[in-house]
């Protein structure tokens, strides 16, 4: 790789590989350390093609969800099982990894915009700007740019556009999911809402028990299947169809308090990580 190689949206491959490599030493404790992440489907992420990949998935931080993601997906590729023990997996990282994002969320302070570097696709959102309601036409160059990613590598997008659950998925997912017909990796994420800020820069709470699923892709007919019909695939997939609310019981609410407590982890009865 030449020293100044840049990817298609100019950022120079060695500088994106060295952020990869600090941030993700920073922050490899908060989900192996601080809280204990529990992933499955490495074997998922090790079958995928190199470029045209869609992760879905739903969204409990701003930025902790993503950083999670190039954890695991970099471990997985590293022929790590299920697992983001050691950090040497960031020595050589995917450098074509890239994440879909409010454009507004990612100017805001310098830190966002490092992250940015990182690989973020940084999008007008159609229905919200500055913490009020708009109703603004999806810019054509926003579809554009997702495109490009997915020529050069994988894509992870949130389909609600918010953190907060059981939102309605927005159809430009749809779109573009029929446009570019990439392979769509369903996600779901959670613990991450109870360990992290809003931003997911801040660790709120120790010893919570994270969970990463990686499905398998969805059968997805390109042609045929309606925006409709890819809409409710992906809240299915994501587990944020409305058939997915329920009152939760306060014996089953005791139970996983009970569960987290059991598995939280203890300094002092642990080996030093790694």
């Amino acid at each position: 790789m030449g020293l100044f190689k840049r990817n298609p949206f100019g950022h120079i491959l060695f500088i994106k590989k060295w952020l990869i490599r600090i941030l993700g030493t920073l922050t490899h404790r908060r989900f192996r350390g601080f809280n204990e992440l529990q992933i499955d489907g490495s074997e998922i992420i090790r079958s995928l093609p190199d470029t045209n990949v869609l992760f879905i998935s739903n969204h409990q931080t701003y930025f902790a969800d993503v950083v999670a993601m190039f954890h695991v997906f970099n471990a997985s590729l590293s022929n790590r099982d299920d697992s983001i023990k050691n950090v040497g997996y960031l020595w050589n990282p995917k450098l074509n990894i890239y994440y879909v994002a409010a454009k507004e969320t990612m100017k805001a302070g310098l830190l966002p915009k490092i992250l940015a570097y990182v690989g973020s696709i940084s999008i007008e959102r159609t229905w919200r700007a500055e913490g009020k309601d708009v109703n603004r036409q999806v810019k054509m160059s926003d579809i554009s740019m997702i495109g490009k990613a997915l020529d050069d590598g994988w894509v992870i997008t949130f389909p609600q556009g918010t953190t907060t659950p059981f939102k309605p998925i927005r159809k430009g997912t749809a779109h573009i999911i029929k446009k570019y017909k990439p392979i769509v990796v369903p996600i779901v994420i959670d613990g991450f809402r109870r360990s992290f800020d809003k931003k997911g820069l801040r660790v709120k709470k120790k010893n919570i028990l994270q969970s990463m699923e990686i499905k398998a892709p969805l059968e997805i007919d390109y042609e045929n299947d309606s925006i409709a019909q890819i809409v409710e695939k992906i809240e299915y997939a994501i587990e944020q169809h409305p058939s997915f609310l329920k009152v939760i019981p306060q014996e089953e609410l005791t139970a996983q308090e009970e569960l987290n407590k059991l598995r939280k982890w203890k300094a002092d009865n642990k080996k030093p990580l790694v």
